[in-house]
């Protein structure tokens, strides 16, 4: 059985893997596979903020689960997004964004990067995850791949791709219930992992251990810069081909969207 590493362990490893100090630091994170860490889930989080210092922002995932209920950010969970993510919001002074697809943030740029952002858009040029690119943010990886990273997501907003697939949110206006159909960019993501190879061709991705895990830490303009230039060279290229992928594959069929051979 694995001992509990302590958070100054981590904080080193955070660092020596280029953790910006002062910056601004997107985190996604699976603790089963970072873990275990003295202090559970919220000492993980002390050495992220450690490394960061006084003058970092922290920044993690926060959206519900829950597409059937209007979305509290004092109450909503977010088991989705890990044990870390979902201890991240409940902690003093972390400021949370009220939308289902939330971020949570902690630092000078906390309150910026959680200003309300439009629902049926949500990882598009206003949104907290386009809020970390424009500050020349990092986004670390702890435990999982470019399935999970959102900044893609972005990339494939700012690349204008025509995939959709139909979604739903409830809101809460004006003391009511209120259902919003929209038409989000997704699919399966898996081909999110072609990104790996884009950045580290490019020497623009750092590879590491942090806990027990393996980290992958890179800056969101670079990730923006390579998927936007994949892209447009091929609009599907993170789409599995035709009757791989139900989720791709009602990508594809969705209006205003095209064949593929």
């Amino acid at each position: 059985m694995k001992s509990p590493l302590p958070t100054r362990c981590l904080t080193q490893q955070l660092l020596k893997l280029g953790v910006a100090p002062d910056g601004v630091l997107l985190v996604h994170a699976a603790f089963s596979r970072t873990g275990p860490v003295e202090g559970g889930p919220g000492g993980l989080i002390d050495a992220l903020r450690e490394a960061l210092g006084s003058d970092g922002t922290l920044v993690m995932p926060s959206m519900s689960d829950d597409d059937e209920h209007p979305f509290d950010p004092r109450e909503t969970p977010c088991r989705g997004m890990g044990v870390v993510a979902d201890t991240f919001w409940r902690l003093p002074g972390v400021l949370r964004s009220d939308s289902p697809h939330a971020f949570a943030a902690i630092g000078p740029a906390a309150v910026a990067i959680t200003a309300p952002h439009p629902p049926e858009f949500p990882h598009g040029i206003n949104s907290p995850v386009a809020r970390v690119y424009e500050r020349d943010g990092q986004v670390l990886l702890l435990g999982v791949g470019h399935d999970a990273n959102t900044t893609v997501h972005l990339a494939e907003s700012l690349a204008g791709v025509r995939y959709r697939r139909s979604k739903y949110v409830t809101l809460l206006k004006d003391g009511k219930q209120q259902r919003l159909d929209y038409r989000e960019i997704d699919h399966c993501c898996e081909n999110f992992n072609l990104v790996d190879e884009w950045l580290e061709r490019g020497n623009l991705q750092q590879r590491g251990t942090v806990g027990y895990g393996q980290a992958r830490l890179m800056r969101a303009r670079d990730i923006i810069k390579m998927a936007c230039s994949r892209l447009r060279e091929d609009e599907t290229v993170f789409l599995h081909p035709k009757g791989v992928c139900g989720e791709c594959d009602e990508a594809r069929k969705s209006p205003n969207a095209f064949g593929s051979p």
